[in-house]
Formats: structure tokens, C-alpha cells, sequence
């Protein structure tokens, strides 16, 4: 993406919107300017008038009209910052708006690539570039070029000859910011990686806490993170190091042109060409061009900061999703919930062995149908093909007769509800986590999922009942009162579809009967598709399929497949007879 297409889109997306607060502070920015310009100017008349002639009359006009100056200054600039504080804060929400949107409608398979941790940094560290950029670089721009034009004015109104002199410092500054500048675009990019590593590692600390203590990590932990944190910190360092070193540059500059000034002022002076007031004016005008110079000079280093972040978050913005509607699609209409795969091929990445291999299968409406098989066979992915969270290489999924992929997304997903083995719970309220499914939901239809799920005998007895905040992804819960919250939920939708994943698996016999309970409820006259390992809770079903590989190896209910299939009956054995 180049430079101009950039700050194309930074303008017209982000920045256009707020023109007129912008052109309040170009405004403010003038004022400023104007303030400062007149201060140095007003150094003439004062030496003159007051040290030299010792003319009383102004002695109390100049200090004012000084203070006035001052004053004006310092409330220009206050207003100029305030707007573009403004300017910068809604862009920064903007971006982050967008950057969020984008993660919540994006595909499945998109977020399964995505490091968290580093879109985290991408969000903060990146966004806070670009809103520096978009703010602080506008006002600085300005502002700083404003005053410099009227210092260099009032500069060249004392002596031009002077003038011309001190102006070479500019364009040898600029050279020094600009190769500077391209220095802290790389040092940048590398320390947002290095941010994304730092809190791709703290999620997953918060997330593995228990696993650490349980097997006394706590030191190996505390190297890891030191290791990130040296990294972070040397990086920073680097990029603060970077910045500073303009410092030594601007100071030489500043030196070598005043002792230049110092001693062409003095040949001037001998032929009266020039008087001490017009050289002190003439110093002071200089001496607070030093600030706008230096600010331009940074400005580089400050573009080069934001569009390096802009590179990286703009096409996480431009993402598109693979999963969309087609142009004809229309509402699913659901009769009997019939689901057929038709010699369905997938797999995960195109340089990998398929995951699935010309898959047949049918799911009878309203009736249960079992997926067995090892870990890694294709069961879950099969599970995950139906509300199209990943889009098949060929072949075919219809729903009583019509394809998936010729009807709406949206309209799709309606229909179907999902309970997993690792249950997503929200930091909120239990009602809320309830409700999650149909926002409009009643407090009596709450209450019914709930005691048909089974989570009322349990919720009575939290402190503040279906108001009880439960933590990030229900830590206060456990497992089997996760599981039940998460069919609830299921059941609120009402769907045709049921998809469970593993829905019974690692919970106590007890804790499971009552979760087979529940999902006797919410399964009742559904199609339904079950994955489990606890071959228990499947005996049932009206037809098992034994995946394998890929493939389809085998099919039947219970008593066939105890006959016909070796793998299911070695599964079989392996768990209910040990």
C-alpha cells in the first residue's frame, strides 16, 4: 500500500468528518503564530524605546501589549490541542469500531488464523500511532510551520542578509528527520510485534493460571515473561533512543548558527548596517524559530511511526470474508430438518491432505444421529460445515432439499443451535448468558430454560440469584454448571438443529445424568448430530456413522456396529466393558 493511498483512505474514512474542527484549530494555530511572531517583534521597540532613547511614554504600553501576546499564545494553543485532542480521540474510536467489527463479522477459519495477542497490540499500540499521526502531526504541521513563517518574517524584516543565514539550518534539519524518520518506522513495526507476543503471552497466562501452579511453573513463568518484557524493553528503548537523537543534532545546528550570526552581526555593526535592537529582535526571532523547526523535524519521525501502523491495520479493516451470501439467496424454509452431505471434499488449507474425502451422509429430520470416531478423523469438522463456519472445496450440503450455499447465511444459522465441550460464557449476569440467544426473551421464558436445564437448583443458592456475575467465561461456575447455562441457552434459540460436540464429556456421572436430562429436552423431535467419546450417551441414536480418516467406514445403530465394525466395537469395549 503506498503513501498517498494511505492518507487517502486516513482522510476521506476517518478524518474528512472532521474538517470543521480541524480548520477551528488551523485557526487557533494562526493565532499562535501571530502571538509568537509578535513577541520577537516587539523586542525592537522595546530596546529601542526603552534602554536606548529612554523614552518613558511606552514603558507600560510594551509590557502589556508583551503580556497580551503571551497570553493570547498560551490560550491559542490550549484550544488548538483541546479540538485536535478531540479530532484524535474519535478517530481512535473509529479505528478501533472498525478494527472490532471486522473481528466479530469475520469468518471462522480468519479468526483461527489470527494471533490474538498480536491484533490486541494491532488495537492499542498500532491505533494510538495513527491517532498521533492524525492529531498530533495535523496540529504540529500547523502550527509549527505557521509560526516559522512568521518568525522567518519578522526575521527577515530585521535583516535580511541575517536572515538568509539562519534559514540554512531548515533544510539540514529536515535531511536529518528524514532519514531518521525512516529508522523509526522499522524500529516501530518491530517493537508492535514484540507488544503482540507480550499480550498474546498474558492471555494465555491468565488462561493456563491453574496449570501453572499445579505443576510449580511459577519461576519458569516469571523468566518467560522477563524474556518478553527485556525484549519489549530494549525495543522502546531502541525507538526512544531514535527519537532523541535529534537533540544533539538541533543543538549543533542552533550552536553553529548563532556563533555564524554572533560574528556576522559584529561586521555589520562596525559599518552601522545594523543596531543592537534589530540584533536582539533579530536573536529572538531565531532563538524561538528553534521550536517549529525542531517540531518539523520530529514530524517525519512521526508520519513514518503512523503510516507503518496504518500498513498494519488497514488491511485487517479490508478483510474480506470467503463466506458470503450468493447473489440469489433467500430464506432457508425448514420442513423436516433433513440434512444430506453430497460427496463433500474439504480441507483445512490447500496444501494439506484433505479432511474430509467425498463424505456421504444423511441426518434424519427430528431424530438423533451420532458422529464416533478418533480425534482427528473429521468429526467435528463435519459438525462445523452446517452452519457454514467453513465452506466446503466441492460438493454439496442440503437442508430438505436445499443447498446451503443457495440460501442466506443469516437464515441458516437461525435454525441451528450449538452446545460444545468447551462451553463460551460471557463476564456477565446468568440471565444474560441466557438470554444471549433471543435478547427479547421474557423473565418467565428464562426461568422455564432454566429449570428444564436444570440450572435453577443451582442458581438459587448464588448470592444474587440470575443477577449473579459469573466471570470471565463462567470461572465461578463449574464445568457441569457451565454445560447447563450453555444448553439453556440453546434452548432459548428454539432451533431445528441441534449440534453437540463432546456436550457430556469430563463430567461426573451424576452431573451428567442431569445434563442428559436436559439434552433429552432440548433435542426432543430435533434433527440432532452428536459427537462423543462417551459411547453411553449415544446408544440411542438412530443411526451412528464411524468416521475414519476422512471417510465414511461405517453406519448403523448400536447392535449393527457392534457386529460389522471392528473400530466401533474396540471403542465400545474400551468403555463400557473395562
Amino acid at each position: 500500500m503506498y503513501k498517498t493511498e494511505i492518507y487517502k483512505r486516513l482522510y476521506y474514512n476517518y478524518t474528512k468528518k472532521h474538517l470543521n474542527k480541524i480548520l477551528l484549530s488551523v485557526f487557533f494555530s494562526i493565532l499562535v503564530a501571530g502571538s509568537t511572531s509578535s513577541i520577537a517583534w516587539l523586542l525592537d521597540p522595546a530596546i529601542k524605546k526603552l534602554f536606548i532613547e529612554k523614552d518613558q511614554s511606552l514603558i507600560i504600553f510594551i509590557p502589556l501589549m508583551i503580556i497580551l501576546a503571551f497570553s493570547t499564545k498560551g490560550l491559542s494553543l490550549y484550544l488548538a490541542k483541546a479540538t485536535m485532542i478531540s479530532v484524535g480521540e474519535n478517530v481512535k474510536k473509529k479505528l478501533q469500531s472498525d478494527m472490532i467489527e471486522t473481528l466479530i463479522k469475520a469468518d471462522t477459519e480468519i479468526i483461527d488464523k489470527k494471533h490474538s495477542g498480536k491484533f490486541i497490540s494491532n488495537l492499542t499500540f498500532d491505533v494510538n500511532q495513527i491517532t498521533n499521526l492524525l492529531s498530533n502531526a495535523i496540529l504540529t504541521l500547523f502550527k509549527e510551520s505557521l509560526t516559522l513563517v512568521g518568525l522567518v518574517t519578522v526575521m527577515f524584516v530585521q535583516n535580511w542578509k541575517l536572515a538568509l543565514i539562519s534559514i540554512i539550518m531548515i533544510p539540514l534539519a529536515s535531511y536529518c528527520a528524514k532519514t531518521l524518520g525512516k529508522r523509526v518506522g522499522k524500529v516501530t513495526t518491530e517493537a508492535q510485534e514484540i507488544s503482540g507476543f507480550l499480550t498474546a503471552y498474558l492471555v494465555e497466562l491468565f488462561k493456563n493460571h491453574k496449570l501453572i501452579k499445579i505443576f510449580q511453573k511459577e519461576n519458569y513463568e516469571s523468566n518467560r515473561a522477563n524474556y518478553h518484557l527485556n525484549n519489549l524493553k530494549n525495543k522502546s528503548q531502541k525507538l526512544a533512543t531514535v527519537f532523541v537523537r535529534m537533540s544533539p543534532i538541533m543543538e549543533l545546528f542552533t550552536g553553529i548558527m548563532i556563533a555564524i550570526l554572533i560574528f556576522y552581526s559584529g561586521k555589520l555593526m562596525l559599518v552601522e548596517e545594523l543596531d543592537i535592537n534589530n540584533f536582539f529582535s533579530f536573536l529572538a526571532a531565531m532563538m524561538l524559530a528553534y521550536q517549529p523547526v525542531r517540531s518539523l523535524s520530529s514530524l517525519n519521525m512521526i508520519l513514518n511511526q503512523g503510516l507503518s501502523a496504518a500498513t498494519r491495520i488497514l488491511p485487517i479493516i479490508d478483510q474480506k470474508n470467503n463466506i458470503n451470501d450468493v447473489l440469489e439467496a433467500g430464506e432457508i424454509k425448514i420442513k423436516k430438518s433433513y440434512i444430506n452431505f453430497k460427496n463433500v471434499n474439504f480441507s483445512y488449507e490447500p496444501d494439506q491432505g484433505k479432511t474430509l474425502n467425498s463424505i456421504n451422509l444423511e441426518f434424519e429430520g427430528g431424530r438423533m444421529t451420532s458422529l464416533v470416531g478418533h480425534s482427528g478423523s473429521g468429526k467435528s469438522t463435519i459438525m462445523n460445515l452446517i452452519p457454514r463456519f467453513y465452506d466446503l472445496q466441492s460438493g454439496d450440503i442440503e437442508i430438505d432439499g436445499q443447498s446451503i450455499y443457495r440460501v442466506k447465511v443469516k437464515s441458516l444459522r437461525n435454525q441451528i443451535s450449538m452446545v460444545t465441550q468447551e462451553t463460551t460464557l460471557f463476564d456477565d449476569t446468568i440471565k444474560n448468558n441466557i438470554k444471549y440467544a433471543r435478547e427479547n426473551a421474557s423473565d418467565e421464558e428464562i426461568y422455564k430454560v432454566a429449570k428444564q436445564s436444570f440450572c435453577d437448583e443451582f442458581i438459587q443458592n448464588l448470592p444474587d440469584k440470575y443477577d449473579t456475575l459469573i466471570g470471565e467465561n463462567g470461572v465461578r461456575l463449574s464445568g457441569g454448571e457451565k454445560q447447563r447455562v450453555s444448553i439453556a441457552r440453546a434452548m432459548m434459540k428454539n432451533s431445528s438443529i441441534i449440534l453437540l460436540d463432546e456436550a457430556t464429556s469430563s463430567l461426573d456421572s451424576e452431573t451428567e445424568t442431569k445434563i442428559q436430562e436436559a439434552l433429552k429436552i432440548l433435542t426432543k423431535d430435533r434433527t440432532t448430530i452428536v459427537i462423543a467419546h462417551r459411547l453411553s450417551t449415544i446408544l440411542n441414536s438412530n443411526n451412528i456413522y464411524v468416521i475414519d480418516s476422512g471417510k465414511v467406514i461405517d453406519s448403523g445403530k448400536h447392535d449393527e456396529l457392534m457386529i460389522k465394525s471392528k473400530l466401533y466395537k474396540s471403542f465400545y469395549e474400551k468403555q463400557i466393558q473395562k
